[in-house]
């Protein structure tokens, strides 16, 4: 679908009569990365992944985008689905995005997997951070040939102008003023060994958001969500229950 400028590439499916989950990927991920989720919740909800522009099958946008335009492509998509009020579940990056959302338009319900609000202080090269991690999750290990062929562009080194660009625009952005914006039930799902958006950071996000609650998940990592999926969805089955 275009919009903004630029081309969106989504995919749907689901129960057409559920409510709708929109599913957020993290850096340098795609679509694949949130489906687990998605198929394992589609029975009850009508469930959208979308891959965010520069990622995936969507072209890198024309021109150096913040998060606020990504947040705008969102917006403007869900307006075009006819989607209102959604749940919004997003990983990384992809839930810097919905904090925006969240913050600023009607949202049933929100989690977070390891979302960084703020600027962080670390500086390792994001692809050999996905590679060795995804090295260690026998669910998403089989995902590391896409990651060998795709992320590789997508850390700084290696992006294009564009997208290195993008990048220095979306860690440089401080999302703390639109926490205390969200009013809805929120959770997040950390690892406690995340080193790229540490356990402190959440503590801040659960202190700050009006309705927050915070599950950590002892042992593991940025993709503990992807680690424990059955707890996962377990707690998004309990969690959702009542907006089903």
């Amino acid at each position: 679908m275009n919009l903004k400028d630029t081309y969106i590439n989504y995919v749907q499916y689901g129960n057409e009569e559920g409510k709708d989950i929109v599913l957020l990927h993290g850096w340098g991920q795609n679509i694949e990365m949130m489906d687990p989720i998605g198929r394992r919740l589609q029975d009850d909800f009508r469930i959208t992944i979308i891959d965010f522009p520069g990622f995936g099958k969507s072209p890198e946008p024309p021109y150096a985008f913040t998060v606020y335009n990504y947040y705008e492509v969102l917006d403007e998509l869900l307006k075009k689905l006819k989607i209102k009020k959604p749940i919004l579940i997003g990983h990384s990056f992809g839930g810097r995005i919905a904090m925006i959302y969240a913050a600023t338009k009607p949202t049933s319900k929100l989690v977070l997997f390891g979302s960084p609000f703020r600027r962080s202080n670390k500086k390792a090269n994001v692809k050999l951070k996905i590679l060795k991690t995804m090295k260690k999750i026998p669910l998403i290990k089989n995902l590391e040939g896409y990651a060998k062929r795709h992320m590789g562009s997508r850390d700084y080194r290696n992006a294009t102008p564009i997208m290195r660009q993008i990048l220095v625009n979306v860690i440089n952005t401080n999302l703390y003023e639109y926490l205390p914006k969200i009013s809805a039930s929120t959770i997040l799902i950390w690892g406690s060994e995340d080193t790229e958006v540490p356990l402190d950071e959440a503590k801040v996000i659960e202190s700050t958001i009006k309705d927050c609650g915070l599950i950590v998940y002892e042992g593991c990592t940025h993709y503990a969500y992807l680690e424990r999926l059955d707890q996962t969805v377990n707690i998004l089955n309990e969690f959702l229950k009542d907006v089903k």
